[in-house]
């Protein structure tokens, strides 16, 4: 009997695992790339160890509310981030302070992916390729308006601008998807949006597609040329997804969440993700990770300092 409140609190990583629904946290809004990913992902962990995986978006401040939600959750292998380069590698160079460390708050778990971006407009714009709309705007400085709802979004339009040699105003959105309604309804003027939110909208017509982020032209897009091609020589741009769960969690329970969601990543719903947003399915070890996260938070580091939007 005296060994009952020991069993009654023994940890998760003592039990099978899962045993309980597992929350993917998405700090960016329904409908981003991330939002996609993340259901695509969670179908696969659910086919492959039967548990539910529900999907919370929680967006805004840059996905600093996402990532410090998990951040300060139970670190049983229960609470996931699915995240990109924004808040664990381009964050800590445009804030002067964080709610989470992207280092010591997180164990990292897997790259996901990674993918490039397309540069769209309202179909009513004057401009009809990235030289049009970079013509307009160096005619009309301060003037045109640009939208983003992640940091890689933010990042490629300032990355424009300073290359480019053009005045353009930012406006910031909580997730892109949410910049898109307003490019559609003409409140702004361009964005720089991930390939799974914006080729669609190009695609039906909605939009216009003047260049895309990549050193070559997307397969899905061909007609699209490069936005350094098109103008802008030496410019590219580009996203990764990963996987954190909270710092203290079991290695184990880190073991067999690499396995379920490095598996997902070959299960239909996501290889369908990957091949209808361009998207490369790439995974990683944790410590792969880790080293992959440290080498990509200097290169956004030089980047942000280049374009002159550090620590906001």
């Amino acid at each position: 009997m005296a060994t009952l409140p020991w069993l009654a609190t023994a940890p998760a990583h003592a039990q099978e695992f899962p045993n309980k629904p597992i929350t993917f946290v998405v700090p960016f809004g329904p409908g981003s790339a991330t939002d996609q990913l993340a259901r695509a992902i969670g179908q696969g962990v659910t086919e492959l160890s039967g548990a539910t995986v529900v999907i919370e978006n929680k967006p805004g401040a840059s996905a600093m509310i996402g990532a410090s939600d998990v951040a300060r959750a139970q670190p049983d292998g229960y609470r996931v981030l699915i995240t990109t380069n924004t808040s664990h590698a381009a964050n800590p160079h445009l804030y002067k302070s964080l709610s989470y460390d992207p280092v010591k708050d997180f164990e990292p778990v897997t790259l996901l992916g990674t993918g490039g971006q397309i540069m769209v407009v309202n179909p009513k714009s004057e401009a009809k390729t990235v030289e049009d709309f970079l013509r307009i705007a160096k005619e009309n400085p301060g003037k045109l308006s640009f939208g983003s709802g992640s940091s890689s979004s933010r990042v490629a339009g300032e990355l424009l601008q300073q290359m480019a040699g053009v005045q353009l105003l930012h406006v910031p959105y909580k997730s892109n998807p949410l910049a898109i309604t307003d490019l559609l309804g003409g409140q702004i003027d361009m964005m720089i949006s991930d390939m799974a939110t914006g080729l669609p909208q190009a695609r039906s017509g909605a939009l216009r597609a003047l260049g895309v982020t990549m050193p070559e032209r997307s397969p899905l897009a061909p007609e699209v040329p490069t936005i350094a091609e098109a103008g802008v020589p030496g410019y590219e741009m580009g996203y990764w997804f990963g996987a954190y769960v909270p710092a203290g969690t079991p290695s184990d329970i880190v073991k067999r969440l690499h396995e379920l969601l490095t598996g997902a990543t070959k299960q239909p719903a996501a290889v369908q993700f990957y091949e209808q947003t361009g998207t490369r399915a790439v995974t990683s070890t944790p410590e792969e990770l880790a080293e992959f996260q440290r080498q990509e938070t200097e290169k956004w580091g030089e980047i942000i300092r280049k374009a002159g939007i550090e620590k906001s």
